[in-house]
């Protein structure tokens, strides 16, 4: 019999958020789930996520921006989610300064 683990996405946030927190939640395989908590936070200017995994990722509370490479932008808010081939570079360019932006994301060969 495995292990079971269970637990609140939205619980346990942290007090302070003076850096983004990347918390890995279950990684089993080539499968990764993560929950990030965002608060204002953006990437660096110069900094493009190229991942050599597939990134999902979806908005449990709070609002954020994607840019990619392209130029295009991605308003999220709580319930979207999107689909990121990987090597599709992109980045953080918003999240709300009021509130904690927490996402979920899934990372897949």
């Amino acid at each position: 019999m495995s292990a079971t683990r269970s637990g609140q996405l939205l619980a346990a946030l942290p007090a302070r958020l003076d850096d983004e927190v990347f918390e890995t939640l279950l990684s089993h395989g080539s499968v990764r789930f993560e929950r990030i908590v965002s608060l204002g936070h953006t990437a660096p200017a110069e900094g493009w996520f190229d991942q050599d995994e597939h990134e999902w990722v979806m908005v449990l509370e709070g609002a954020g921006r994607l840019r990619f490479e392209d130029g295009h932008e991605l308003e999220m808010r709580r319930g979207d989610w999107v689909n990121i081939p990987a090597h599709v570079k992109h980045q953080v360019v918003w999240t709300d300064p009021r509130q904690p932006t927490v996402w979920l994301a899934v990372f897949y060969a």
